[in-house]
């Protein structure tokens, strides 16, 4: 892995709520790593920190994948997605061949304070694929379209509104169980980030800085404060 240029890849499981719908083994010792106490990091810094958090990440993130998830592709392909003026976002997708990606944009990079939080959103995303989350989450949305579709063809709907409750139904299924992955990114994450010798709670800072999306009905991101006490409490027990 080395960092490039993304130009396009769908957006599938990010660490800041979009403001549009979303589209549905071996044990290794890392060095310890070290963390910038400046209240914010100059463009310089952020990009050399930057790489730093991703060759000590990515061969923990990959090891906890061989562990957790042997039948997963644990290779990740971490890479920038360079395009200007883009409000700051981090997410994992997947590329053709079934790689896991994770794509940072320069816009979150820059927004960092300390490498610690560009560790813990590195882990956090590394933490949704080992999960599985881009499976289980297409694996809701069709059974969701299922649902809504048969009850509205009981109901003696035509065409037109059956294709429209499937597509209802999708975004409801995709939804139902997002704000729960990711707090269950966040758990793992927090392990992840922790095992690179970074500090996971003083990562979570992150959160603090980010728009709150409160508890909204089928929202896609659980509350800020509700994602800070998942990680101090993973912190914990380690």
């Amino acid at each position: 892995m080395r960092a490039f240029a993304l130009l396009a890849l769908p957006l599938l499981v990010a660490c800041v709520e979009p403001t549009t719908t979303p589209r549905p083994g071996g044990s290794t010792t890392a060095p310890a790593a070290t963390s910038s106490n400046a209240a914010h990091l100059t463009p310089s810094q952020a990009n050399r920190e930057f790489v730093r958090v991703v060759q000590t990440i990515e061969p923990i993130a990959e090891a906890e994948c061989r562990r957790r998830a042997p039948r997963s592709n644990c290779d990740f392909l971490i890479v920038i997605d360079d395009r200007p003026n883009q409000p700051p976002n981090a997410f994992q997708t997947l590329d053709d061949t079934g790689r896991p990606v994770i794509a940072f944009n320069l816009g979150l990079i820059a927004m960092a304070h300390n490498a610690d939080e560009l560790a813990f959103v590195l882990g956090h995303e590394a933490a949704h694929h080992i999960n599985g989350h881009i499976a289980r989450t297409q694996a809701n949305a069709a059974t969701g379209a299922l649902i809504f579709a048969g009850l509205a063809a009981l109901t003696g709907a035509g065409e037109n509104e059956v294709r429209a409750a499937q597509d209802i139904g999708a975004t409801v299924g995709a939804r139902s169980y997002s704000k729960d992955f990711e707090l269950e990114a966040d758990a793992l994450g927090t392990r992840i980030t922790a095992r690179a010798g970074y500090d996971p709670v003083r990562g979570a800072a992150f959160f603090t800085r980010i728009p709150d999306p409160g508890n909204r009905f089928l929202g896609t991101h659980p509350p800020n404060a509700a994602r800070i006490e998942t990680v101090r409490r993973e912190a914990a027990k380690l």
